[in-house]
């Protein structure tokens, strides 16, 4: 399926077409119909490497039930692949011509009877407030942010919420998040570091972040492979994407040059047992 032509997609400012009007909307049935068109894959790509951190992490450290903070999480979308065990397809099926109202119902009745994580917490951290909303009232989200940590530290509540994470996860935050967001995420827990797992586009680097954390003690490494996010949603954004990876000699043959979005999976995890000590400078 080629692109949708230029005329029909406004990019913003990191050369990536623009969804904001589908993350401000009171329920997700038209970001997911959005997506759905677009075959975005990311997620559920993401679920079973979470999963795994998920598992590793409750071996290295006892705790059976972790906090999981997730950035950029606009509707729970992730939160919700996991609990219920679902595919992107499936979950998107889910969302149609119901008002919010209805649909909220449905998403707590749902979780109620196949919640696949008991125990297990999710805290949103996101820019659009109506999808948090929607998160947290579906019971996806059992917490979250709504702040622009790349201006301002958190607020004490906000900090309070962050410091509750064991583990952080994104699947597409980083390019519009920084290492000021993820420093700022990361030292509100004073006395510990939450591992992090960050699927992240091509076009976008994470040596800055990587360096960063480095600081406080993590060990950064790359996953294997790569990962289908979606498919570009014009010709210009395909077109712009590609003039960004190749200026950075990045080689688009078999992947963004056939018309997809790639990310990569970096895994940031500290040695057990390093605290340090909380700066809220």
């Amino acid at each position: 399926m080629p692109p949708a032509s230029s005329n029909d997609t406004v990019l913003d400012t990191t050369g990536k077409a623009s969804f904001d009007d589908i993350y401000t909307r009171p329920d997700p049935t038209e970001y997911y119909a959005r997506m759905s068109e677009l075959d975005y894959l990311i997620p559920e790509l993401a679920k079973p490497h979470f999963l795994q951190l998920i598992a590793d992490h409750r071996a290295a450290t006892g705790i059976a039930a972790p906090t999981i903070l997730d950035i950029g999480c606009s509707y729970g979308v992730n939160a919700a692949l996991m609990r219920l065990d679902v595919s992107m397809k499936e979950l998107s099926a889910n969302y149609g011509t119901h008002e919010t109202p209805e649909l909220i119902a449905r998403d707590r009745a749902l979780l109620a009877e196949h919640d696949e994580l008991p125990g297990v917490r999710f805290i949103g951290m996101d820019s659009s407030a109506p999808a948090l909303d929607y998160g947290r009232a579906a019971g996806f989200l059992h917490d979250s942010v709504h702040a622009d940590l790349e201006n301002a530290e958190p607020t004490e509540a906000q900090r309070r919420v962050l410091a509750s994470a064991d583990l952080v996860i994104s699947t597409g935050c980083v390019g519009y998040v920084t290492d000021r967001t993820l420093l700022r995420v990361a030292r509100a827990h004073g006395g510990k570091l939450p591992w992090m797992a960050h699927f992240v586009l091509r076009m976008f680097s994470f040596d800055p972040i990587q360096a960063q954390l480095a600081t406080l003690g993590y060990r950064t490494e790359r996953a294997p492979g790569v990962f289908k996010q979606r498919r570009f949603a014009s010709a210009d954004e395909q077109s712009g994407v590609l003039n960004t990876l190749r200026a950075n000699g990045i080689d688009t043959a078999g992947h963004e040059s056939d018309g997809w979005l790639y990310a990569q999976l970096y895994l940031s995890r500290p040695p057990l047992n390093l605290s340090i000590e909380q700066d809220t400078h």
